[in-house]
């Protein structure tokens, strides 16, 4: 295909002329959405400079693509979609949250972040105050990039730091030095941004209780106000799984995943991070990040790219993952829907219980039925939850269980 797509064919002049989802549920959600509600763009930057060994996000390196596609086609394709999103979403909502992730986002320099950002202007309003957020990997910012982001209207980064240990590193097959993602933090808080995430991952093969130590203190001495750590799994298909299974790595042990958690929350709840779901912790209410939260309160999104996933108004779809098939049916005038479905009445109880009861605001009780209002009350009293006005909230022990405790409310 062409390296790039012929954009008046998503001119606003002619935007009406434009071929709207092939898929009759996403266009009726889109043509019949809550303007009340907030709503969110995704968008998702599919490239990495190499690919990490855990990682089964849908991302390519320049090697697996060849000359099937290039950031140039896709940045096309991508402006093409928020053209068409604009266009088929009705009424016409202001965006409130925008995530840019991947892949390695950072991998555009400030100036390809930057006419991200200005392509999303260009198809939709953002509303007053709208928090943008963008992933980086710490090995491609730097003090300049981050003051281009700044300008560009960015208001928070989140950089992949994983572990400070450098043989952690080496088995997650990640790129970046020990103490980069620190230094990376500080020259975006020089910059100005006052909101900054680090990554952590616990629970690697060879990982010492003082590696997550020593990662602890790397993390707090950035004094950023926003931590996320997510324990390891070994996704099936990845290199680190091929590992696991030749025996060359052991598997990630539970119990010592669960003291690693523990060790984690204290730590940070002594430096005043704060846990306000199960993976994720921030220093004041205003440091938490909005467009997760969306997520977890089963809000609207549109996912822009590859593979993105999109939820509007109780219908759930999702891209093409390659980026060659993606940009060529947005040639088309197509949104390059792979495929949909639309959530029953107990599919959104579901989630809304699943999500809602790992955020520290609590499960409502006015979610659950009888039966399941019934089955809650022997977690609480097990200690693993803690009733609330109007609410059930997971305690310290419940967090390590919290999929669990949801499995058995849930089932009958």
């Amino acid at each position: 295909m062409s390296s790039a797509i012929d954009k008046a064919t998503v001119d606003k002049a002619t935007v009406d002329k434009i071929t709207v989802p092939v898929v009759p549920e996403v266009a009726a959600a889109c043509g019949s959405a809550d303007a009340s509600t907030g709503f969110g763009l995704y968008l998702h930057v599919p490239f990495c400079a190499s690919r990490c060994g855990y990682c089964d996000f849908n991302t390519y390196t320049a090697g697996e693509l060849g000359s099937s596609a290039s950031p140039a086609s896709w940045h096309e394709a991508v402006a093409c979609e928020l053209d068409i999103a604009a266009a088929t979403l009705r009424p016409a909502r202001p965006v409130s949250t925008i995530f840019v992730g991947g892949g390695t986002p950072s991998l555009l320099g400030a100036s390809g972040l930057a006419r991200l950002l200005g392509d999303v202007r260009n198809s939709f309003e953002l509303a007053p105050g709208a928090e943008v957020t963008t992933e980086s990997n710490p090995e491609s910012t730097s003090p300049e990039f981050f003051a281009g982001l700044r300008e560009a209207g960015y208001t928070r980064i989140s950089l992949g730091m994983q572990s400070a240990a450098q043989h952690v590193l080496a088995v997650l097959d990640r790129t970046h030095t020990p103490g980069r993602a620190v230094a990376a933090a500080r020259e975006a808080r020089a910059a100005g941004f006052g909101h900054v995430n680090l990554d952590l991952i616990y629970g690697t093969p060879g990982e010492s209780d003082d590696d997550l130590r020593a990662s602890l203190d790397a993390v707090l001495s950035a004094r950023v106000d926003h931590v996320s750590a997510y324990a390891l799994i070994v996704e099936d298909g990845t290199a680190l799984a091929r590992r696991v299974r030749r025996g060359e790595l052991p598997a990630p042990d539970d119990d010592v995943l669960a003291g690693r958690y523990q060790l984690i929350d204290s730590r940070l709840a002594a430096a005043g991070l704060r846990w306000y779901e199960v993976s994720n912790w921030a220093s004041a209410p205003e440091s938490v990040c909005r467009h997760n939260i969306a997520y977890w309160d089963s809000a609207d999104w549109w996912g822009i790219g590859p593979g993105a996933h999109s939820h509007v108004n109780g219908v759930r779809w999702w891209n093409h993952k390659h980026p060659s098939r993606y940009a060529s049916t947005l040639a088309d005038g197509v949104l390059p829907v792979a495929d949909s479905e639309t959530l029953t009445a107990d599919d959104r109880h579901t989630e809304r219980v699943m999500l809602k009861i790992r955020c520290s605001t609590g499960l409502p009780i006015n979610e659950l039925t009888d039966v399941e209002h019934s089955r809650a009350q022997d977690f609480v009293r097990e200690g693993l939850l803690e009733a609330a006005p109007g609410r059930l909230v997971l305690t310290d022990r419940g967090r390590l269980l919290a999929d669990g405790i949801v499995r058995d409310i849930l089932t009958a």
